[in-house]
């Protein structure tokens, strides 16, 4: 068993880091053509969103497979026993039919959405995505070799390893040469670790694939090419007639993607942005290409190959969406991407996993980390504070954020904020689902120290910002603090809300008299505690209640009548809310069916497929075990009518479940299979119900 290298995490953060900045460098224009790009753009030397008015942080399948589909390897166990089918159980788990992270394109359209299809009709891995069933031009799209940099993330300096967990990963919804392309990627991910020059670690990648498919004899003539042009555009004219789109079948062949790929990773010479260029100028399916291209560069010339250039950090911020069924984890960043991926690689490795300041949610211990927080621009705010990742001025660990104020006065006011519950808006072409991170009941902490040299105290407040009238932000303020310079101060704020109304954002607010420049450096910040929430209806006119539910049912709406609406018409349907962070509480709701084959709540939700439940069915009560399959825990004889509201209450803590309806106690279990974690949520099995008095407490 390998060890991990020295500096192993900060690799990992590279290689994340590099994955996302190449994505949102490469998306505004995916699927242009070489001759578009240059005509309309010139040489991409950075991003150029906002030229195409795009946002820049998006929800992208590139980002959210890459890092949703991993999770296998933590929801089945960390180790090398991991299989394509178990792999297939989390697509199944994570994705939300027509919504989440897949291009959802159709049957034989899209390679994702037809393997899908596969494993929801109950065809495992890797029939799901064989050759033999979906015909070789489905099979040797793009997806495998776009969702694989995690598997050689977590396989540092053993690139035999990370091109095995590639196989059974790309083997869910592809064969052939998009399963080698996805080989030597995820391979190559891995060999940076040990190796940085380019040649050796496509050496290594080569060895693992058959010598006589396509991708080795592609990779051996790009790099002919390479030697033999000293200008890229040369050698991808020479990819263009040889390689090109017309002579493969389907949208986006990963062949001539893949053959772009190997031409920039080598025209890069190791330097990140060249390889940005390159990889972006040449066209096809830029995002793909780039980020793939940004993953591997980024492990090999780690943090500083991100640094030594334009600022290609600073508008990313570390910023990340993952869209999944596990709506909680949607809202996240690259320095703790990197510390879940690091800590899973430690333990396939045999070594502990890892956590920062005692858990805490931002840490900022990876140098130049900021972990999505950004000065607010508001009119009263602008230009007032920068931040900065420094050395020093934390108590548990090593790094803090820097908050440079400048011209602080007077009826100015300093804010730096974070989103706890993004804007869910138009993305594009990928479906944007997400649940608030930050709930009334819990407790936010955070740890600030001034500067020795400001000159003079200043007031400090946390602040919450929640959904009000028309869904605008309303501000609500913690006790404020006065910070003396040389000093520090603990801060804390207990969470409270309207009903009905999400928590946005979470900030720091800063005041002065008189005028300040001068630093306060943020430890770290971090919330917890068990939920204490009511999910009603607010008392103005917004949408974000609405939209703060993961929606896995084929209808969910408010209606007049009753606070929710909800309706599955085949199947079993949930919508849930919450985080991983909830362990011991109890969810209760009212339900009252029009039509319903069962119902019920449901409580440590991870996905669509891994969860608890209390419910009514046919001729009784029962309580489950949601897992890759139904466990009944217990179950009782039980009258129920439709048209009748009926409470339903479920408390989980520890491995012990209680479950009763209409406040009388029918279970009371122990269950040691361990799901330690999650959102709460309603579950309706074919029919419509009524969803009122939803809510969460602390047991």
């Amino acid at each position: 068993m390998m060890a991990v290298p020295a500096g192993y995490l900060e690799r990992v953060y590279a290689g994340v880091l590099g994955k996302i900045i190449g994505v949102y460098v490469g998306r505004p224009f995916e699927g242009w053509t070489h001759e578009r790009i240059v005509s309309s753009l010139g040489e991409i030397t950075y991003y150029v969103h906002e030229q195409l008015g795009k946002p820049l942080i998006v929800p992208d399948d590139d980002i959210s497979g890459t890092f949703t589909f991993l999770r296998a390897m933590e929801d089945h166990g960390v180790g090398m026993q991991l299989s394509p089918r178990q792999i297939g159980e989390t697509w199944l788990n994570y994705l939300i039919e027509n919504e989440t992270v897949l291009w959802w394109g159709g049957m034989g359209m899209s390679t994702e959405h037809t393997a899908y299809l596969r494993l929801k009709c109950g065809i495992l891995a890797p029939e799901s995505g064989s050759m033999a069933r979906n015909g070789q031009i489905v099979a040797e799209q793009i997806g495998a070799q776009i969702f694989i940099d995690g598997w050689g993330l977590i396989c540092p300096g053993d690139p035999e390893k990370a091109a095995e967990l590639a196989r059974r990963a790309a083997s869910v919804s592809h064969d052939g040469e998009a399963v080698h392309a996805a080989q030597v990627v995820a391979a190559m991910v891995a060999a940076a670790f040990s190796e940085s020059r380019i040649p050796a670690f496509l050496d290594e990648a080569c060895r693992l694939i058959p010598a006589d498919s396509l991708i080795r004899r592609l990779i051996g003539d790009v790099r002919d090419w390479h030697a033999a042009y000293p200008s890229w555009y040369e050698s991808f004219q020479r990819i263009e007639h040889t390689y090109g789109y017309h002579r493969f079948g389907g949208n986006c062949h990963v062949v001539p993607n893949h053959a772009v790929l190997i031409m920039a990773l080598l025209y890069s010479a190791g330097e990140f942005g060249r390889g940005m260029t390159v990889v972006n100028t040449a066209g096809w399916d830029t995002d793909c290409n780039s980020g793939n291209v940004g993953c591997i560069l980024g492990v090999a010339g780690g943090l500083k190959a991100l640094d030594g250039g334009v600022d290609w950090r600073g508008p990313v911020a570390d910023r990340m969406l993952l869209p999944t069924a596990d709506a909680g984890r949607t809202v996240t960043d690259a320095a703790n991407e990197a510390l879940r991926v690091a800590s899973m690689g430690r333990r396939l490795a045999g070594e502990p996993a890892l956590r920062m300041k005692g858990g805490a949610r931002y840490h900022f211990e990876l140098p130049g980390s900021v972990q999505g927080f950004l000065p607010d621009d508001a009119p009263a705010c602008r230009g007032l504070a920068a931040l900065e990742n420094v050395a020093g001025h934390s108590v548990m660990g090593s790094r803090s954020l820097a908050i440079r104020l400048h011209g602080l006065a007077r009826g100015r006011v300093a804010r730096v904020h974070r989103e706890t519950f993004p804007a869910v808006g138009n993305y594009g072409s990928y479906g944007m689902v997400a649940c608030p991170t930050l709930y009334p009941g819990q407790r936010v902490r955070a740890r600030l120290e001034a500067d020795q040299r400001n000159a003079r105290a200043l007031e400090v407040h946390l602040y919450l910002e929640v959904a009000g009238p028309e869904d605008t932000m309303v501000r609500q303020y913690g006790p404020t603090v006065n910070l003396a310079p040389g000093r520090s101060a603990d801060l804390a704020l207990d969470v409270t809300a309207p009903e009905g109304a999400p928590v946005c954002w979470i900030g720091l607010e800063f005041r002065s008299d008189a005028r300040l420049d001068g630093t306060v450096y943020l430890d770290q910040l971090t919330w917890d505690g068990e939920p204490n929430v009511r999910f009603g209806r607010p008392a103005h006119d917004g949408s974000l209640w609405l939209q703060a539910w993961a929606r896995a049912c084929s209808s969910l709406s408010g209606h007049p009548d009753e606070t929710y609406r909800m309706i599955q018409n085949e199947g079993r349907g949930l919508m849930m809310q919450g985080t991983r962070e909830w362990r011991d509480y109890r969810a209760e709701a009212t339900l009252t069916a029009d039509l319903a084959r069962s119902m019920g709540v449901a409580v440590r939700a991870q996905g669509l497929r891994r969860y608890y439940a209390l419910e009514l069915a046919a001729g009784g009560a029962r309580l489950v075990r949601e897992s890759y399959g139904t466990t009944v825990l217990a179950e009782c004889p039980y009258d129920w009518d439709l048209y009748a509201p009926y409470m339903l209450s479920l408390s989980a803590s520890g491995d012990r479940l209680i479950g009763g309806v209409n406040g009388i106690v029918l279970f009371d279990v122990r269950d040691a299979f361990g799901i330690e974690d999650g959102a709460m949520g309603v579950v309706l099995e074919e029919g419509h119900i009524a969803v009122d008095d939803v809510r969460v407490c602390p047991i």
